[in-house]
């Protein structure tokens, strides 16, 4: 399955990932992301000084607003497109 990478307060987003057979790893920092498939965000910080850095080569995908389900389904989602 995909490596995404998955902001350390987005628990239970990370736990129904590795149910379904994901290898998750906590982004950190810019170069946890370098080397995965998808990044998960909080969006609680997400562009706070207008700044677009292009680390990620996958998706990312905003988890504010969404329940870990639907997150997961957004994941999954980016690999079919």
């Amino acid at each position: 399955m995909a490596k995404i990478a998955v902001e350390q307060s987005l628990t239970a987003v990370k736990q129904e990932l590795q149910n379904r057979g994901h290898q998750v790893v906590d982004l950190k920092n810019e170069s946890d992301a370098k080397n995965c498939d998808c990044c998960v965000i909080s969006g609680a910080d997400q562009n706070v000084m207008g700044i677009q850095n292009v680390v990620a080569q996958g998706s990312v995908i905003d988890a504010s607003g969404l329940t870990a389900e639907q997150v997961c389904q957004q994941v999954d989602n980016s690999f079919q497109a």
